[in-house]
């Protein structure tokens, strides 16, 4: 199957267009898991206009075969298990510790570095679409959305480029609404869908929430004035 996406800024733009619906609310918050999921979410917070802000999870691979995802911790000891794969894999209470462990210091290093001193997003209230570069497992995304109803939002909608056939499902109890640009029958990984996936790197990630948030403080100040965020290569980092 050929490529849909020519990176991760254009998925951004074509899933906005999906979200068309959310565009214009004054409710609405973008929250980007990173860091894929970050270019991608800031090109959609610039099309609807809205705040954009990331939220915190790392997967858990499974023993030997750490690209499948057993499961995700979030921000807030939030933790989801994917029951099917450690029955198959016959994985111990021992090994699900370990990896636990080894991602919460990736996690606490992450929430440093991206947001230093900012605090996160005010989500109270709100309706809040949780932003991917894709899904496949949808691991990761379980625990964010664990995460993010602490936080007690008044609506969550999950909002990926890419997902298999029927994946919308699972997230029937724990999310409103499910948005997608493509969901293919053929289904091997969420790279073969994009012509670069080359990985995010932590300054990027930087780069689009600073673009982003200079341009929130400045369309506060000036009640929204039309102007749009600038592009994180402008130098906003």
């Amino acid at each position: 199957m050929s490529h849909v996406f020519r990176n991760r800024a254009d998925a951004g733009r074509q899933l906005a267009a999906a979200l068309g619906r959310y565009a214009g609310r004054s409710d609405v918050v973008v929250l980007a898991l990173p860091r894929g999921g970050v270019p991608v979410g800031y090109e959609v917070a610039k099309v609807l206009r809205c705040p954009l802000d990331v939220l915190l999870v790392r997967k858990l691979g499974a023993p030997h075969n750490p690209e499948l995802a057993m499961g995700a911790i979030a921000t807030g000891e939030a933790i989801y298990l994917n029951d099917s794969v450690l029955r198959a894999l016959h994985v111990s209470e021992e090994q699900i510790l370990d990896a636990v462990a080894r991602e919460r210091i990736e996690l606490a290093r992450r929430e440093s570095a991206y947001r230093g001193q900012e605090p996160p997003a005010a989500v109270e209230g709100k309706t809040v679409i949780v932003v991917d570069d894709g899904m496949a497992t949808g691991s990761t995304m379980h625990a964010a959305l664990s995460a993010l109803r602490t936080r007690r939002p008044k609506q969550i909608v999950v909002a990926v480029p890419v997902c298999p056939a029927g994946a919308e499902a699972r997230f029937e109890s724990v999310a409103d609404d499910f948005v997608h640009v493509m969901q293919p029958d053929w289904f091997m990984g969420i790279g073969q869908f994009y012509d670069d996936f080359t990985q995010t790197s932590d300054e990027e990630v930087r780069a689009c929430l600073g673009a982003a948030r200079d341009w929130q403080r400045k369309a506060t100040r000036s009640d929204g004035d039309g102007a749009q965020p600038p592009s994180p290569e402008d130098g906003a980092a």
